[in-house]
């Protein structure tokens, strides 16, 4: 038998979505989780493993520790908001078994093993971007200096061993929905923009585009995409239907489901005859084709991300897409009758006062559905990150989350300070949702389901505090702004 196995998406901030299956953790306006899909493929590989997802399920602190009291391996996966609270709780846990062997995967300890290593002396040891035949190889006996992609402490100094091959035979890999139906609650979850309840999962790893803040690609699944067969898909799919026949939609989390128009199109035939529904990621470049085929077998939904209405910004972050191109292919959804949620962010390089008016222009000229707005983030091991270090960008007293984890601005440009980016964001909100087109949607979509307004109302409410906590903090940062300056002619 194996080690008995633990893998842990870890308790954090209150709501706290964190890294085992969000591309950007943090504590969200709208109470969501997406499910800990990385997690979940080592935890469908090792017998007798559990897999828990504390912040979904609202396992606090305390349980968590008491629950690992009874295995011999814990596989924690951290995030960069979330590391230093995932340090104090491995202390915790080693107090009360101090047997357990450690192992912390991620984006941030990929991209940082040394620091993480020796920030951290109850970590055995850290597996550098895919780690699923890696711990899985530990838990049953392999010795850790034959186990690819692993780093670890000997005798006080760091050792690398060579990295391991990206996973290349995806069929080979367990169900992660079977997974899912042993360890985890589908009701848990909650995304605003979907149906609810939803399960998601991934049909590719890895992303060939270039855009310089995306995270996974550039520190966990990297830019080679590989994919599972379509039949492979479409086995998993019906299995899921019968698991639970409640779920009211699937979510196809890939990075760049489907970049491919030949793979998607045979998809979504093998997809149709199962009668689910279904969303899904996409990029502009999607031509109509592609996306009648996919409407024809049951999406519902796209996750686009325009990110900016400047065409200058988008060359600069290497999008690979145009304004244009954009505009078109929201066109051809609204014909089709296809769902859009538009994510966009403040803070990309090249950001002015006048292209976040531009691109809050174009959004309003787009009209999605539901759009959320982000502050740009720099993450250890992408392109903005060094960019905004080599240039002089970062805060100077830099947090990338509240004590709430909630995201705050953390790269300011000449002209452009943090706390006005932060509040542009939430003038974004606002100019986009009080328009009148946009009320109407909102109360046409709550006057025909009680189910909805119960969720919109809380939505509401749970925006409007947090709202309310980054104003504050915008108030304070202008106060000290003020005071900072006021004091520079007296030292003059």
């Amino acid at each position: 038998m194996p080690l008995k196995t633990l893998l842990l998406n870890p308790p954090s901030f209150e709501n706290f979505d964190g890294g085992a299956g969000s591309r950007w953790p943090a504590t969200r306006e709208i109470e969501s989780y997406w499910y800990p899909v990385w997690l979940a493929y080592p935890a469908g590989m090792i017998e007798g493993s559990r897999l828990l997802d504390a912040p979904s399920h609202h396992v606090s602190a305390e349980e968590t520790i008491n629950i690992a009291r009874d295995y011999e391996f814990l596989v924690l996966f951290t995030s960069t908001p979330g590391f230093p609270g995932d340090i104090r709780l491995t202390a915790k846990i080693k107090e009360v078994n101090p047997k357990i062997k450690i192992a912390f995967v991620g984006p941030h300890v990929s991209v940082l093993p040394e620091r993480s290593l020796k920030e951290n002396r109850h970590i055995d040891f850290i597996v550098r971007k895919e780690f699923d035949w890696a711990v899985y190889e530990y838990a049953h006996g392999k010795p850790l200096n034959e186990i690819l992609g692993a780093s670890y402490l000997k005798d006080g100094a760091v050792v690398h061993n060579p990295d391991r091959p990206d996973l290349q035979d995806l069929d080979n890999m367990p169900h992660v929905t079977e997974v899912y139906k042993r360890d985890l609650d589908v009701t848990r979850y909650n995304v605003p923009f979907l149906l609810y309840p939803y399960v998601s999962l991934y049909t590719t790893r890895g992303c060939p585009a270039q855009c310089t803040f995306c995270l996974w690609p550039q520190t966990l699944s990297g830019h080679p995409w590989r994919k599972r067969s379509t039949d492979d898909v479409a086995a998993e799919m019906a299995k899921a239907k019968q698991l639970w026949p409640d779920v009211k939609e699937f979510f196809f989390d890939d990075d760049t489901f489907n970049i491919q128009k030949a793979r998607t199109v045979e998809l979504c035939a093998k997809l149709k005859p199962l009668g689910l529904t279904w969303s899904c990621t996409s990029r502009v470049t999607t031509d109509f084709e592609t996306l009648k085929a996919m409407k024809e077998a049951g999406c519902r939904l796209l996750i686009v991300g325009y990110e900016s209405g400047d065409p200058q910004i988008l060359k600069n972050i290497k999008k690979g897409a145009t304004i244009e191109r954009a505009r078109q292919f929201t066109k051809d959804c609204h014909k089709l009758g296809l769902v859009i949620h538009g994510d966009f962010i403040i803070g990309l390089p090249g950001e002015t006062r006048e292209t976040i008016e531009s691109t809050i222009k174009f959004a309003k000229e787009l009209d999605v559905e539901t759009i959320q707005v982000s502050v740009a983030h720099a993450y250890p091991g992408t392109e903005l990150y060094d960019y905004a270090m080599k240039n002089g960008f970062m805060v100077a007293d830099s947090k990338m989350v509240d004590d709430g984890g909630h995201q705050l601005a953390q790269i300011q440009y000449p002209g452009l300070p943090a706390d006005y980016l932060l509040e542009a964001v939430h003038r974004f909100y606002d100019e986009y949702y009080f328009r009148p087109k946009a009320v109407i949607r909102i109360l046409r979509k709550a006057a025909f389901n009680s189910g909805e307004r119960k969720r919109l109302y809380k939505e509401a409410k749970s925006f409007l505090k947090v709202r309310s906590m980054r104003n504050k903090w915008v108030k304070d940062k202008r106060a000290q702004n003020d005071a900072v300056t006021a004091a520079e002619p007296a030292k003059a």
